[in-house]
């Protein structure tokens, strides 16, 4: 599966199960090769019950790391890469939307 982050296609690729990056985090986002990696195991006994939902977070995360990276601002600012600002975004922008449509304020 791809995804457009400001005009360029990111893969979205499930983790391999010896991927060594995943041992300290649920998923990635590598914007060097314009890849988003993400990875729950089912025999893991640290993952959360829900795995569709907790999927699903992990993608808006990393997605959000992809468009900061792909704006030039995770490059040069400490806020970018910030793992709250970056969870805010990822956990926020549902409510966001929806009162954005409610005020007439999007397209």
């Amino acid at each position: 599966m791809n995804v457009n982050v400001l005009g360029t296609s990111y893969s979205i690729v499930l983790a391999d199960a010896n991927d060594p990056k995943m041992k300290a985090m649920d998923g990635y986002c590598d914007e060097t090769v314009h890849k988003i990696v993400f990875g729950q195991y089912e025999d893991d006994p640290l993952n959360k019950e829900d795995l569709t939902v907790q999927t699903k977070k992990i993608l808006r995360h990393e997605i959000i790391h992809a468009f900061l990276f792909e704006s030039g601002l995770a490059e040069n600012s400490e806020w970018a890469q910030n793992e709250e600002m970056v969870d805010w975004f990822a956990i926020q922008f549902h409510k966001l939307l929806t009162a954005f449509k409610e005020a007439g304020a999007f397209p």
